[in-house]
């Protein structure tokens, strides 16, 4: 009989402690290393530039969350952008070496312009030093490093605890589209122009943050998100741009063992220039400037989230045809003219973002470019969205407006690319962006819309 009592109260008790840690956060992190070497080309410009040092390491950094069995990750790669094929080589081997489904791996790139050329079906990566063997090299190695930091942090799942907020800045980011006295809509005008009229669209002054720490209260993770473009450095430094200063200012205060995950906003059209300003706003100490202007920011936010009534995380995700823009057969005899000039015999500026538009379109047959919306829900408050491209800030201003969830969460460039997105209205007004949009007018409502619709089908799951 005492046998028997003595074997129920095991069993109880098992139970009990089962019963205890069912539905228990589990968070990892980690980040790895991917500077390329010396001599490999850099993105983000119409030029080659050759990488002629390391001013800070680049990193694929990830964030895996698991509660009741059901996981995602969450991650940011250092460079300026990130093609499909890449995504879909890194989710395999992700999916290979943890058991955790591509489809629940969100990958996004920080749009930094001081990281490497990575190589897609793109005509301009030819003249930018895409044939190199240092490229070629870094394209084939990139994947695998991917995955190499979302298995070292699946590793590292440990109980946690996870809080959020929305920081705001003040005077940080600016809209680089402006109407001009003269009626024509100016791209990154000349400071203190007298023709300037006024910004062609809003910014996103919001710093979204969502940090997780140890169950005993030790940091783990700081995810932070913030939609201005990271093209403040320049030059032939590689560099994570004003992520690293952002990353290590963090660093400082809660420990180098926390990692600081950066992903960008909608920037498509919103940069550091203050027209109004004649300063440059240019290299390593504006970078540094606006690091520890959001490190300063995420710090306040630090004493005042919420905890987060985390569930068994959610994922929906849907592949969207988008339609091409229009071209002629003129359009395409001008535009490979125009891409055999280059260098110091390169054509107009325009008439190359024109060209190379046209012969990835032509490229393509007329078939639609295929992207992805995914969106993850942590809780009934927080959802994370990505969108496949560089996206005007109003589409994500729309898209958190209509959310159903407290705190939405979006990182552009995830999950690959297919470049800028504008408005629909930006199409008729004209310039850098919508000229290089390889999509129709209108796809950016389209993916806008579509992102609601995913969140919405997530808020009503049980």
């Amino acid at each position: 009989m005492r046998g028997f009592i003595a074997s129920i109260i095991v069993t109880i008790t098992v139970l009990l402690a089962a019963a205890a840690t069912a539905g228990e956060l589990k968070v990892g992190a980690a980040a790895v290393v991917i500077t390329p070497p010396p001599g490999t080309p850099l993105a983000g410009y119409y030029t080659e530039r050759p990488a002629d040092g390391v001013h800070d390491d680049l990193h694929a950094k990830a964030i895996v969350i698991e509660q009741d069995g059901s996981k995602v990750a969450l991650v940011a790669c250092d460079l300026v952008t990130l093609t499909r094929p890449v995504v879909e080589e890194a989710r395999q081997q992700i999916e290979k070496q943890t058991g955790l489904a591509g489809d629940r791996v969100m990958i996004s790139a920080t749009h930094t312009h001081t990281g490497p050329l990575v190589l897609g079906n793109s005509s301009l990566t030819d003249n930018i030093g895409g044939k190199s063997s240092l490229a070629q090299q870094y394209r084939a190695k990139l994947p695998g490093l991917i995955a190499q930091s979302v298995a070292e942090a699946n590793a590292k799942l440990a109980p946690a605890k996870a809080s959020a907020g929305v920081g705001m800045t003040k005077g940080l980011v600016f809209n680089r589209r402006f109407f001009l006295k003269d009626g024509r809509v100016g791209w990154n005008p000349k400071k203190q122009d007298p023709n300037i009229f006024k910004p062609a669209g809003p910014v996103d002054p919001t710093v979204p943050v969502v940090y997780f720490e140890s169950a005993d209260g030790k940091p783990v993770a700081t995810y932070v998100n913030f939609a201005m473009h990271q093209d403040t450095v320049g030059g032939t430094k590689i560099s994570a741009d004003y992520a690293f200063p952002l990353s290590a200012d963090l660093g400082k205060v809660r420990g180098d063992a926390m990692l600081t995950l950066f992903t960008i906003g909608t920037a498509g059209d919103a940069n550091q220039r203050d027209i109004n300003s004649a300063d440059p706003q240019k290299g390593f100490d504006e970078a540094a400037k606006i690091g520890g202007v959001l490190a300063a920011e995420v710090q306040k936010l630090y004493g005042t989230m919420k905890p987060v009534e985390s569930f068994a995380p959610r994922v929906r995700s849907r592949i969207i045809p988008l339609d091409l823009p229009k071209f002629t057969d003129e359009d395409v005899a001008k535009a490979r003219k125009v891409a055999t000039t280059f260098g110091k015999n390169a054509a107009p500026f325009m008439d190359q973002v024109q060209a190379y538009k046209v012969l990835d379109v032509y490229a393509r047959q007329g078939r639609p470019q295929e992207v992805e919306v995914q969106v993850i829900a942590l809780s009934n408050d927080l959802a994370f969205v990505s969108l496949p491209g560089e996206i005007f800030t109003e589409l994500g201003l729309y898209v958190k407006r209509r959310s159903p969830f407290k705190q939405t969460v979006i990182a552009e460039l995830a999950n690959g690319s297919v470049g800028y997105i504008p408005t629909r209205i930006a199409y008729e007004e004209g310039n850098y962006e919508p000229v290089s949009s390889r999509c129709a007018p209108g796809s950016g409502e389209r993916l806008a819309a579509e992102a609601v619709k995913l969140l919405y089908e997530l808020k009503k799951e049980k």
